[in-house]
């Protein structure tokens, strides 16, 4: 889930929230942009000057977030643009312009006037609403997180950090967004690849192509290459993009967040990151790895067998050692042979058309919704459609008839753009201090296989998830109930941020869901039963291997940002860590680190894909118990759920929707585990 621009008092909240920047030559912040941080100034130099016994909500907090939702809607389609534009200079400029608006707002949360205002309404203690009051104390949390309680010369160093890991962070993601890492392969030993992606391939002579380490590519070498050979050079050259230009960046971002801890009152930087989310602090998410991974190692060992007989069996070699780079192979392998799973076979029933039109249909039958396509009136209604590939559509409450909000679909990949998948949250819901409301906006970005003259775009299973996911967001942008732009849509606890969209995905591995749309896009033909119930069998294959990686990266997140003072050799705690944490052994040469983009955003919060999962397949168990196709389920969930954002505690919302305090009980049924 991806933050446009959504700025809270807490200044850096809304630094480097877009991936793949670029600090390219030639960038100019656009002139709209400078504009709209004007008007965001006039708004604030209004608040600030209200005499402190007149201070309401309407004029001092309200007032504060009608200026954060006005500047949202200003600038967030430019900013935007740096993922989705065809044009370089476009792009750039929308670089520039995040830049440009993220520095303001770190001068923005250390500004002692607006701060002041704040104390003073405070003081007053006001009758709010629970939102409201809500919003305050966040508020006044966020500014003493910002520093605003410390002496001028620490709130000035803590704002002169915060700058520089704005710069830094747009540094490391665009070393990894530039790594133009490519290798020469044969046609020969690239044999298993299909044939498709290899036609796609740069030559270099006669039977020679160049593999680029896109993630397409990457997988398609590492899930079929029947070369061993081949899939290790393509392992390791991918596990070294961004090298040691990035690991210096990350020791200086590491150092610097640090400091910003330190000077903060804070024992380590994972201390005062995870103070606003569910975990709370770094011994919460040290004891969640510790409690599971016991758990998990019992599945992997199983798994870990079961991957090295199909190895030993192919290579008819007993004795050998099984690597990182045959994982994808194997398990492609093993889902052909033991559950006559066919990737490519299946994905022929997942014509896009058709998934679109079976996630649609879920969805609007699900929570009562309208959606129609406005493309054509884009214009008309205000927004501007970027390639031709977008489409627009609107959505309304079935039963009022009352708007809800629009979204964008850009489901193929093009060059410039982003290269995930990922939804954006362009414009929040937002009741004014005027009484009217304006409608949520979303955009859902993937790079799924464009349909060519012959075929369809056909989606891979993990695909067809993927979308469902993605488009969780979607829903949980739109579906908000929230009245300020604080709380509205997704704007909930980090480590809880994705657990709609995870819960979501389990949709697609349902086969009453399935049978409603998934069908061949020659012949019509229903996906079989055979290839369903093998779908659904090999569903946990490999689970224990896969969660133990995950929990690798969480695990060096977290080694990273508790070191004291910062003072960390990245790589060494990287290779030291992975065969402590997963079965494989060490991989020497490599930089697990210096690719990892969550590193950047997502500091010292990985774990938080785990820890969203296990509430994921809570919520989802009790959404079964409804019925997955059940209106009246939908409408709870929508109701206890999504429509709530972020205006109440996690916890809570868990509990109220639950019925009962959350269980890890779904979470390990979902890895095919148990205690």
């Amino acid at each position: 889930m991806k933050t446009c621009f959504r700025i809270t008092a807490r200044a850096g909240a809304c630094l480097s929230l877009l991936t793949a920047l670029s600090m390219a030559f030639g960038q100019e912040v656009p002139q709209s942009i400078k504009d709209a941080v004007k008007r965001a100034d006039e708004a604030i130099a209004k608040i600030v000057s209200v005499p402190d016994d007149q201070r309401t909500y309407e004029n001092t907090l309200g007032a504060y977030d009608d200026m954060t939702a006005h500047l949202e809607r200003d600038t967030s389609m430019t900013i935007f643009m740096a993922n989705v534009s065809t044009d370089p200079k476009v792009r750039n400029d929308a670089r520039a312009a995040e830049e440009f608006v993220g520095n303001w707002s770190v001068e923005l949360g250390i500004r002692e006037d607006l701060y002041k205002a704040m104390k003073a309404f405070a003081a007053k203690k006001p009758s709010l609403n629970a939102e409201q009051q809500r919003f305050l104390d966040f508020t006044l949390r966020d500014y003493r997180r910002q520093g605003m309680e410390l002496s001028k010369e620490k709130r000035d160093r803590v704002a002169e950090i915060q700058k520089e890991l704005n710069r830094l962070g747009i540094q490391f993601d665009q070393n990894i967004a530039d790594d133009e890492t490519a290798l020469p392969f044969t046609v020969a030993e690239l044999k298993g690849v299909p044939e498709d992606v290899v036609k796609g391939m740069k030559k270099a002579g006669k039977d020679t192509v160049i593999a680029t380490m896109d993630g397409p590519t990457f997988s398609a070498i590492l899930d079929m290459a029947q070369s061993e050979e081949t899939r290790e050079k393509a392992w390791i050259a991918y596990k070294r993009r961004g090298g040691e230009k990035n690991n210096e960046v990350l020791k200086q971002l590491v150092k610097l967040r640090a400091e910003l801890a330190s000077l903060l009152g804070y024992k380590t930087f994972a201390d005062y990151i995870l103070e606003p989310r569910m975990a709370k602090n770094a011994a919460t998410v040290a004891k969640f790895y510790n409690d599971l991974r016991p758990i998990v190692r019992k599945k992997a060992e199983l798994d870990w067998a079961e991957f090295k007989k199909a190895k030993a069996d192919e290579t008819k070699n007993a004795k050998a050692e099984f690597y990182p780079w045959d994982y994808s192979y194997y398990k492609t392998l093993l889902q052909k042979k033991k559950y006559a799973v066919d990737g490519e076979k299946v994905a022929e029933y997942f014509p896009m058309e058709r998934v679109v039109d079976g996630l649609f249909k879920t969805t609007q039958s699900l929570y009562d919704l309208t959606y129609k396509d406005v493309t054509a009136d884009a214009k008309s209604l205000g927004f501007e459609i970027w390639h031709p590939d977008v489409k627009l559509f609107e959505v309304k409450d079935s039963a009022s008839g009352d708007l809800i909000g629009h979204f964008f679909i850009d489901l193929y990949p093009r060059p410039g753009k982003y290269t995930h998948a990922a939804c954006w949250g362009l414009f929040s819901r937002k009741e004014w201090m005027d009484g009217k409301v304006s409608t949520p906006v979303a955009a859902l970005v993937c790079n799924f296989t464009k349909p060519t003259a012959e075929k369809p775009s056909l989606l891979p299973h993990e695909e067809v998830e993927t979308f469902f996911h993605e488009f969780g967001h979607v829903l949980h942008n739109l579906l908000t109930k929230a009245n300020t732009n604080r709380f509205a849509g997704a704007a909930v606890a980090r480590d809880f941020v994705e657990a709609p969209s995870q819960m979501f995905e389990n949709w697609v591995w349902n086969a009453e869901v399935l049978n409603t749309f998934a069908a061949h896009y020659k012949t019509g033909e229903k996906l079989p039963k055979k290839l369903l119930d093998g779908m659904i069998a090999a569903r946990n294959l490999g689970s224990g291997i896969e969660t133990e990686h995950q929990f690798y990266y969480g695990l060096v997140d977290q080694a990273y940002h508790t070191a004291p003072g910062g003072d960390i050799d990245p790589t060494k705690i990287s290779q030291e860590l992975f065969p402590k944490v997963e079965l494989y052994k060490e991989v020497p040469g490599v930089y697990y680190q210096a690719s990892f983009g969550h590193l950047v955003g997502y500091e010292a919060a990985y774990y938080g894909y785990q820890w969203s999962l296990v509430y994921a397949q809570d919520m989802f168990q009790r959404f079964e118990e409804l019925g997955l196709l059940n209106p009246k389920a939908g409408a709870y969930y929508r109701e206890k759920i999504l429509s709530r954002g972020g205006t109440m505690d996690e916890f809570a919302m868990l509990r109220d929707y639950l019925g009962r305090e959350p269980k890890l009980d779904a979470f390990l049924r979902h890895l095919g585990l148990s205690k």
